[in-house]
């Protein structure tokens, strides 16, 4: 996990408590860096263990993981017994005690036997009485054989269990431990720790945020490009700023290390790749009347090399002589053909003069707001964990950001977007 991911998870998971429970399969082994993950964004994390999840993980292993003792049965008498319990209420409730404590139920891994009993509101060990006391968000992750998992039972208990509202994340598609391939494997640790931090997103707004990020190229030939140094993690960062504020995402994403979000299965948030600063005009602007908010966090290239070789070219033939033409002005073309009731936020990279250029740019690009920030600090802006920078809006207002870190200050640019009824 990168600083900056984990930085934008633990913006929604610091503090929060995940009740965990896990069922008897194999997959079970991944709950261990699940819960390492949780901890690491500042969640707190209490398992719930089953009789046959005991054959493949210990206890011992995950209290250590945890840092909480770890319930298997209806009467954990030696837990409150050892001082080792954290909770005050009485001996007598304690089978539903850690569901009146946690924000949010998980089980993971899920087997078919777990799925049968909660789709009938069975009570059969601690972990099905919990799940029945427990009122708030159910995310449920199963794991199985692909036959089983297709059988007309379970697909049917399945349907229940959405009924009640509780959330299925997967099966993905792959190999399991029994060696056959199909649709039943875990989703891994990874992705479910970023479901979970969207069970904590706001509710959805109804707005439509595009977004786009990173560097765009222009071939030379078939082995070299002209690119820039741009990383994609502000733009990001703003992905995920604008999920977490309730907004579904439409990112137009170059060429980039950054790591987006993945919750395409949630259709909270689209992504689609280009290359070239032609391509990202196309779809910007296939996707602009469609979206209620464009954020242009991307580097464009100004100038695009006309006469690419279609072969390598090789230095004993010389220099190279490259004709530029001029690149679309993405930013320009999406202030002019926007509606009233869309809102257009431009970003710009300065080596000097920062303000005076950006105020030029604002009247220029005929755009509500900028954000511009002064790149020759070694400190922050490119291929860096920090920015900062200036506010500038049609309004005449300048609002100075100090350095921090592109997550924050995603979160204080998604904050000045115009608010809604709903925002």
């Amino acid at each position: 996990m990168t600083p900056a991911v984990k930085e934008n998870l633990t913006s929604s998971l610091q503090g929060k408590k995940i009740l965990l429970g896990i069922t008897g399969s194999i997959a079970a082994f991944k709950t261990c860096d699940l819960i390492r993950h949780l901890r690491e964004c500042g969640a707190h994390v209490r398992v719930v263990l089953t009789q046959g999840a005991e054959n493949f993980v210990t206890k011992t292993t995950l209290e250590t993981l945890s840092g909480e003792p770890v319930l298997t049965g209806f009467w954990n008498h030696q837990n409150k017994a050892n001082g080792t319990s954290k909770d005050s209420s009485a001996f007598g409730t304690h089978h539903i005690e850690t569901a009146r404590w946690a924000d949010l139920f998980l089980v993971a891994p899920a087997t078919a036997n777990f799925i049968a009993q909660a789709a009938h509101g069975l009570a059969a060990d601690l972990l099905t009485t919990e799940l029945l006391a427990f009122q708030g968000p159910v995310l449920i992750v199963p794991a199985m054989n692909p036959a089983m998992y297709a059988h007309p039972a379970v697909q049917q208990n399945i349907q229940r269990l959405l009924s009640y509202g509780i959330r299925l994340l997967g099966p993905t598609t792959g190999k399991t431990a029994c060696g056959e391939e199909g649709l039943g494997r875990m989703i891994e640790p990874e992705l479910i720790l970023e479901l979970i931090a969207y069970s904590f997103f706001k509710k959805p707004n109804g707005r439509t945020a595009l977004i786009t990020l990173g560097p765009t190229r222009s071939a030379i030939d078939p082995v070299r490009y002209l690119s820039n140094r741009s990383s994609g993690l502000m733009g990001a960062s703003l992905c995920w700023a604008a999920l977490q504020a309730g907004y579904r995402v439409k990112a137009i994403c170059g060429p980039s290390p950054a790591i987006l979000p993945t919750l395409q299965d949630l259709d909270v948030i689209q992504v689609q790749q280009v290359q070239t600063a032609r391509e990202m005009a196309a779809a910007t602007l296939e996707a602009w009347p469609s979206a209620d908010v464009y954020m242009g966090a991307a580097a464009v290239l100004d100038w695009e090399i006309k006469n690419p070789s279609a072969e390598k070219l090789k230095k004993e033939t010389g220099n190279p002589h490259l004709e530029f033409e001029k690149n679309p002005d993405i930013l320009a073309l999406v202030a002019r053909s926007k509606r009233p009731d869309q809102f257009v936020l431009g970003f710009a990279a300065e080596t000097e003069n920062a303000l005076s250029n950006a105020r030029l740019k604002l009247k220029q690009k005929q755009c509500d707001a900028l954000f511009v920030n002064d790149v020759s600090q070694a400190t922050s802006g490119f291929e860096s964990d920090f920015n900062s920078g200036w506010w500038l809006d049609a309004g005449g207002e300048i609002i100075p950001y100090g350095i921090r870190t592109k997550s924050q200050l995603a979160r204080d640019i998604i904050s000045k977007l115009p608010k809604t009824d709903n925002t």
